[in-house]
């Protein structure tokens, strides 16, 4: 079968080659383990169950996961063992499983949660992606999926074009998280403050464009008001040679970021996380190492 699952519609057969992914039809993981560095509705004092898929169809130029995400290190594994994965976390006390860089394993995925749930599984799942996802992707994870943690990364097609080489995806990153709304609604959390449905947007602001970041945070509270839940985030850590691209070659200023959380606040943004202190560190990304593997 030829794999169109996301908007770069490579129209190849994966059990033959790869995609724009980087990946076959077999699942590859690089590290599943308790995170403690989500936002705290997610990772909470327990920690969250996070998978870390390899490969990636976004492959941005100051991608922190480049070992996975780029280069494809990890181990393959079957669906089997992909939910027994699931139930591994969650007999560690995991408040969910965090599926990271999901889209082009979301039919995998989506096998792999109803088999676990079949031998016992029974936390939320988090769907942590780029948004740069197909309509009929995340309709095909309904009832599967309980909450979505998607990032809005441009606004600006020809920002988008050069630093992830996708001059669609402003427009694919509406319509998929319009569906991710419309499919679990409001945020719902429980007694201890860990959300059990609802949409999460992540906007991480990069250097010397908090501009685009206003216009994202406007257009995402100007649509669903307090429905969603937005998290301004100030991690950006270039960890790669960005010489090509030297405007975003450093971390971003107290200002640039202090600026845009005023400004959220200034338009009426309620619901939301901010990031404090030095979140901007490599000491912030774990280690790929096939823990948990």
């Amino acid at each position: 079968m030829l794999c169109n699952l996301c908007p770069r519609n490579c129209n190849i057969d994966r059990n033959v080659s790869v995609g724009y992914c980087k990946m076959s039809e077999q699942v590859k993981i690089s590290r599943a383990a308790l995170h403690f560095w989500e936002e705290p509705c997610i990772s909470g004092e327990e920690g969250s169950g996070t998978v870390f898929f390899s490969g990636c169809n976004m492959g941005c130029v100051f991608c922190q996961n480049q070992d996975i995400s780029h280069i494809g290190f990890g181990k393959t594994i079957t669906l089997d063992r992909l939910s027994d994965i699931y139930l591994e976390l969650q007999n560690k006390k995991a408040n969910n499983i965090n599926l990271v860089t999901p889209t082009h394993y979301s039919v995998q995925i989506a096998k792999s949660i109803i088999m676990a749930r079949e031998k016992g599984l029974n936390i939320p799942i988090v769907y942590n992606t780029s948004s740069y996802e197909k309509v009929e992707a995340i309709e095909n994870l309904d009832g599967l999926v309980d909450v979505y943690l998607p990032d809005f990364k441009y606004i600006d097609r020809e920002t988008a074009k050069k630093y992830s080489f996708c001059y669609d995806y402003p427009e694919v990153a509406k319509k998929a998280i319009d569906a991710m709304v419309r499919q679990v609604g409001k945020c719902v959390f429980d007694d201890n403050g860990i959300i059990q449905k609802g949409v999460i947007v992540r906007v991480l602001v990069l250097p010397n464009q908090t501009e685009q970041t206003k216009k994202i945070i406007e257009y995402l509270y100007k649509t669903y008001k307090d429905d969603i839940y937005i998290s301004i985030m100030s991690q950006y850590t270039p960890c790669t040679n960005l010489d090509k691209y030297p405007e975003i070659n450093r971390k971003i200023t107290s200002k640039e970021y202090d600026e845009v959380v005023d400004y959220a606040v200034d338009i009426g943004v309620e619901n939301g996380f901010i990031q404090e202190g030095e979140s901007a560190s490599e000491s912030f990304i774990p280690p790929f190492n096939l823990q948990g593997v």
